[in-house]
């Protein structure tokens, strides 16, 4: 099987290199490519998501992506900039169904943004719609009003839109997942202000009957990022929108402790898929060798699950994980007093010896 290492830029390359280290020590026989993505891409060929970078990612099995962003193309025109790549590669791929499971392993309770009490346990999968709704919904740009108070005046428009079948696929992907946990399912929408989002609630109560071992409950968008603060433990499967699943999904990583240590999975419908750690490029400390390699490592494990095949291998890199974190070894960002503070090389090392225990 292929997969297609896409670094990208920052702290991107340092991370990657620990995931793979990792995925070697396992001892199994994967052909892997490595391509520019994101300002690296633009770099090397004056686009993010170059050609080669797009055929590769096509062609192979699974993708291993690490992330994209450097404050020295801030400058560039908005289709030039480095996170166009990922949404190219979404798009490219149709990779509809985002998957950002927070954890919050015991070692890190106290790391967490919250009280212990209202936090230990947390163990939620955030189910995002990722190719639909606001993000590319046409049309969109900037024009000059052609009605309203300020007609005639310069305005910003995007258009938010879900077609019945996208609903369908990421409720579909939502309730099976739920099965497989507590068979515990909540809808976050804005039924209340948009039409969208009403047509959302009736397709995903349309395809509960589907899944009558599930329990189905609605929840408004502003209740819901209330609810994670005041008791996130009440959640087992989030499913939302894309735009409302990225500030979701975002919010509940401070709940594990960083965002250093959240893993995602973007699926298409035969279970291709793109995996990158849920946090950004960090230019400010690429190169120190101080970045969390966790949340790349932990996405890795969910390739091997979801596109590769192999659920045994995932168990064992993910158990290695929690024996690191037992081990009272830590990155900068999860460090607290009592603990072992060390880089990224070192994380990565000793995943590998917890690999071999």
């Amino acid at each position: 099987m292929k997969i297609a290492i896409l670094p990208g830029d920052g702290i991107g390359p340092e991370i990657i290199e620990q995931a793979l280290k990792v995925m070697n020590a396992l001892d199994e026989k994967f052909e892997t490519e490595s391509a520019p993505v994101g300002g690296a891409g633009y770099a090397a060929h004056g686009h993010p998501l170059p050609e080669g970078t797009l055929k590769l990612a096509k062609e192979a099995d699974a993708v291993l992506f690490g992330a994209v962003g450097d404050w020295k193309y801030d400058t560039l025109d908005r289709p030039l900039r480095p996170e166009q790549a990922i949404l190219g590669l979404r798009k490219n791929l149709n990779l509809f169904a985002n998957l950002r499971p927070a954890i919050l392993y015991p070692e890190l309770a106290g790391a967490s943004s919250l009280k212990p009490e209202i936090v230990s346990g947390l163990d939620m999968l955030i189910v995002r719609e990722l190719t639909g709704d606001i993000y590319f919904g046409q049309p969109r740009g900037v024009r000059a009003a052609p009605d309203g108070p300020f007609k005639g005046e310069r305005e910003g428009f995007d258009t938010m839109r879900y077609a019945e079948p996208e609903i369908r696929r990421i409720a579909h992907v939502a309730f099976q997942a739920a099965q497989k946990r507590g068979k515990r399912l909540t809808s976050v929408d804005k039924a209340n202000v948009l039409e969208t989002f009403q047509f959302w609630k009736e397709i995903v109560t349309d395809v509960h009957k589907e899944y009558p071992d599930v329990e189905l409950d609605h929840m408004y968008v502003d209740n819901a990022a209330m609810q994670l603060v005041r008791a996130p433990k009440k959640f087992d499967v989030i499913v939302t929108g894309n735009m409302f699943g990225d500030i979701l999904s975002d919010a509940a990583a401070m709940l594990t402790g960083s965002i250093g240590m959240l893993p995602s999975a973007s699926l298409d419908a035969s279970n291709k898929g793109l995996y990158e750690p849920s946090h950004g490029s960090a230019p400010d400390i690429a190169g120190k060798g101080i970045a969390n390699p966790l949340a790349t490592i932990l996405s890795m494990a969910m390739m091997l699950r979801y596109s590769l095949n192999r659920p045994e291998q995932a168990d064992r890199v993910e158990a290695a994980v929690r024996k690191v974190l037992a081990d009272g070894l830590r990155t900068a960002d999860i460090h607290e007093e009592g603990t072992s503070r060390v880089g990224t090389v070192e994380m990565g090392d000793a995943v590998i010896r917890a690999l071999a225990r």
